[in-house]
């Protein structure tokens, strides 16, 4: 891990994996929905696998899953999980250990930069206690998702800041990709989804084992 990592004017945080463990939420969600499809055509289909989708659009996993939907039915089935996904009320998410004390104390200006709707980011952040920390709060509105650069970009826009002076912090490798596209300096952590080796490929500015690292005082 980084003996050290240097503050900068902005930061910019994923939430599914980064700030949230919130699998359990989000694989329940997916299978309400997608579980029945996959019956009817003799697939099953792991938590473990469906994981390695969080951080990316929907469209990616049903495109996956079940090549032959068109874009009508693929928007039916996002519809149906946004719902499902709320209805559950984020009662299997819970923050990950230090994201608290780490987003209560650094300085700078921060932002998100998820792929989940602004109106649920700030509920989640809300719900967690951590919604009076951020100065912005950004989701995926209409625009391409991760791996694309659009949210971090819009971020940007907001705070009038120029790339470098940003850290993306990240658990999934389209996390890194659109940090790089946008020009940021990129934080990989690794206690969240992302694989390590698929992460190592972006060669992350930095690996965060804890969001405490960020502060500029030590912790014990």
């Amino acid at each position: 891990m980084n003996a050290l990592i240097p503050p900068f004017p902005v930061y910019l945080f994923d939430v599914d994996g980064t700030l949230t463990d919130s699998a359990p939420d989000i694989c329940a969600a997916v299978r309400q929905v997608l579980d029945p499809l996959l019956s009817a055509r003799g697939l099953t289909v792991t938590d473990e696998f469906l994981t390695r989708f969080i951080g990316r659009h929907l469209f990616d996993l049903f495109q996956t899953l079940l090549p032959d939907l068109d874009g009508p039915v693929m928007n039916r089935l996002l519809e149906q999980y946004r719902a499902a996904y709320a209805a559950r009320g984020h009662a299997g998410t819970q923050l990950y250990p230090g994201v608290y004390e780490a987003i209560s104390r650094l300085n700078g200006r921060k932002s998100t930069a998820t792929t989940k709707s602004t109106s649920t980011t700030r509920f989640v952040l809300e719900k967690f206690g951590l919604l009076a920390f951020f100065d912005h709060v950004q989701g995926t509105d209409g625009f391409p998702a991760k791996p694309a650069p659009d949210v971090i970009e819009r971020s940007l826009a907001v705070f009038s800041a120029k790339p470098s002076d940003c850290l993306l912090v990240g658990d999934a490798p389209a996390d890194m990709e659109a940090g790089r596209r946008a020009g940021v300096r990129i934080a990989a952590v690794t206690y969240g989804y992302g694989r390590l080796e698929e992460l190592q490929q972006w060669e992350p500015d930095y690996w965060v084992g804890d969001l405490r690292e960020l502060c500029s005082e030590k912790t014990t």
